[in-house]
């Protein structure tokens, strides 16, 4: 990581508008209210100015975890727009996610981002899963369809990928979605792969102080290739969305009970200092967090609003809880080299 900011980065970072705008075309901001104050950037060469938060449809199924009924759901990501959040991002897999969020944008649909995926490793069905999705999600259009990680590029081949890829590229240029990219846990070897052909606006990958994706822990060598594929997508200006920041509640919401013996205090610093981590990273674009309820949103949103720079303090917890965590469940799971 470069520390001077080059052209590319000081767009990025640049100032947040202050007027309402569509975000039909490349550099229009999708509007975060006046009184906003989430940090913006562009997310890469889709020239789309967001707020660094997103919102993880994955935190909305009941069987995950979210506690709250559908109307409180439904309330849930309307309190998330309301607070500035303007990247919602989900997935035909995430149960009633899709349906959820479909009910809570209506009447604002074109003031956000939305993002969702296409699972099915069959090019045949590509068109036929992304006319599911948006009838879930009640819209006509998608601002940025993923080929998803898992059930997606994990069960395929690059190969197979690029031609999945090829029918986005179709329902691209008849306008039924805006930007095409991709998502990956893991297997970063595959996913360097994609990125290295320059057809991908985006990627989403997994990134966070603990080597997690969807249910494993990975070594060394896939974080160095993790690593890559950062470096790699930058290069080509995609934009780059961090998913698993917080370890899928590993170090939020889960953490008390995977490390009892450490005091409240350090527990309710950990989001924080997650983030943080994450941010030390300024080719990343975008955070996308999964939040069950609107204390984590204010919580996440008061973190992103202050110094977001990560300090000694903030490395030394995290390495602390995770020498705790990576010997106890959930992480106790297979690994991937």
């Amino acid at each position: 990581m470069k520390d001077s900011l080059g052209r590319r980065e000081f767009l990025k970072h640049g100032a947040i508008a202050t007027t309402a705008m569509s975000v039909a075309g490349p550099g229009a901001l999708v509007h975060a209210g006046e009184k906003a104050s989430i940090p913006v950037r562009v997310l890469g060469k889709t020239g789309v100015k967001l707020p660094l938060l997103g919102f993880g449809g994955a935190a909305l199924p009941a069987a995950w975890g979210n506690p709250l009924s559908v109307e409180d759901r439904v309330k849930l990501v309307r309190y998330a727009y309301n607070k500035g959040v303007r990247f919602f991002d989900t997935a035909g897999n995430y149960l009633e996610s899709q349906s959820i969020l479909g009910k809570a944008l209506k009447g604002i649909r074109q003031d956000v981002f939305l993002a969702s995926k296409v699972e099915t490793t069959n090019e045949k069905q590509v068109r036929k899963a992304v006319d599911k999705v948006l009838a879930e999600l009640q819209s006509t259009y998608l601002d940025l369809i993923q080929i998803h990680g898992t059930p997606g590029l994990e069960q395929m081949s690059v190969k197979q990928a690029m031609k999945i890829h090829a029918e986005l590229v179709k329902l691209r240029d008849e306008k039924v979605v805006r930007h095409v990219g991709f998502t990956a846990h893991s297997y970063f070897d595959k996913a360097l792969a994609l990125i290295k052909t320059g057809g991908f606006e985006q990627c989403m990958l997994s990134y966070g102080y603990i080597p997690r994706g969807y249910n494993q822990m990975w070594s060394k060598r896939m974080t160095w290739l993790r690593d890559e594929c950062v470096a790699q997508a930058h290069e080509r200006e995609m934009g780059i969305v961090a998913m698993k920041v917080i370890g899928a509640g590993v170090l939020g919401s889960w953490s008390g009970t995977i490390a009892p013996e450490l005091h409240k205090k350090e527990i309710s610093k950990l989001p924080g200092a997650a983030i943080r981590w994450v941010l030390k990273d300024k080719r990343i674009d975008h955070l996308a967090i999964g939040m069950r309820l609107p204390e984590e949103i204010d919580a996440n949103i008061g973190i992103l609003t202050t110094d977001t720079a990560c300090t000694k303090e903030d490395e030394a917890l995290l390495a602390k809880y995770s020498s705790k965590a990576i010997r106890r469940k959930p992480l106790k799971t297979f690994r991937i080299d």
